[in-house]
């Protein structure tokens, strides 16, 4: 993650505990079909976070592929590096991976983009460090707008806390435009992208898990203290209903776009 992303110790393990499962476990097999991996293959995974898309990509190369996994945030790569010890992790930018010219087999980066401080310079590197022939896979969370759970969210949010508190749960969302992602890309080097609209869903135990997972799994954890989060419980329990199951659980539609490239 970049900078605007970046997590404590505890942050990193709500956020693997929670979030992990909730919203990005069903995307790593998706980019892991759309890079077309194989075993053997060398895969870098940008923005690997605690890991999901790295491990789920090692096991598509299995057992003569190599998975490495990099991230910017330490904390993120120590929770990664409990879970699979047997992996390689490293902490670098993404604007400035630490490897060679034409040197993985597939690039992949689920959901980071959005962080990178300099988003041009992050996939340009990213395309630097393929093969010819190689695959580029990113996944970026589409439109706020077309995420019905985290538009309510970010709204109660703005409501009770202010539009500073809602802009950074905001933040995941900003890239969602197809256009807007084509021409991103294009700007950094790579062959014209296909870029497309892939359907996903939220799925948290409970309304008080969700807000658990975006405040303490999240930069909102600096903003809110245990009452402000007792209050954004009681009210969400109410205004967000709608998003709860009869088994009490939440769920709704939370779409991604999935670009990806092949280098000539």
């Amino acid at each position: 993650m970049g900078d605007s992303g970046q997590l404590t110790s505890s942050a990193a393990e709500v956020y693997d505990a929670f979030f992990v499962p909730a919203l990005f476990a069903e995307w790593a097999p998706r980019v892991v079909a759309e890079a077309r991996l194989h075993p053997g293959m060398r895969v870098l995974d940008v923005a690997c976070g605690t890991g999901v898309l790295t491990l789920e990509a090692a096991t598509a190369i299995a057992p003569t592929g190599n998975a490495i996994g990099v991230d910017l945030n330490p904390r993120m790569l120590g929770v990664a590096r409990r879970k699979a010890p047997q992996l390689e992790w490293q902490e670098a930018p993404a604007e400035a991976l630490p490897f060679q010219a034409n040197s993985f087999d597939a690039v992949l980066s689920q959901f980071g983009l959005m962080f990178f401080a300099d988003k041009e310079a992050a996939v340009a590197e990213m395309w630097r460090v393929l093969r010819p022939g190689a695959r580029l896979v990113i996944a970026v969370w589409d439109a706020l707008d077309e995420n019905p759970g985290y538009l309510a969210m970010t709204s109660l949010l703005a409501r009770l806390f202010g539009d500073s508190v809602a802009s950074l749960l905001k933040a995941p969302y900003s890239l969602g435009d197809p256009d807007r992602i084509r021409a991103l890309l294009r700007a950094s080097g790579v062959a014209p992208p296909e870029v497309r609209r892939a359907q996903g869903e939220a799925k948290f135990p409970s309304i008080r898990a969700w807000v658990h997972a975006d405040v303490r799994g999240w930069t909102l954890e600096a903003m809110l203290d245990d009452a402000a989060v007792e209050r954004l419980v009681s009210e969400a329990e109410r205004e967000l209903r709608r998003f709860v199951s009869s088994d009490g659980s939440v769920r709704f539609a939370h779409p991604a776009l999935v670009a990806s490239a092949s280098k000539s």
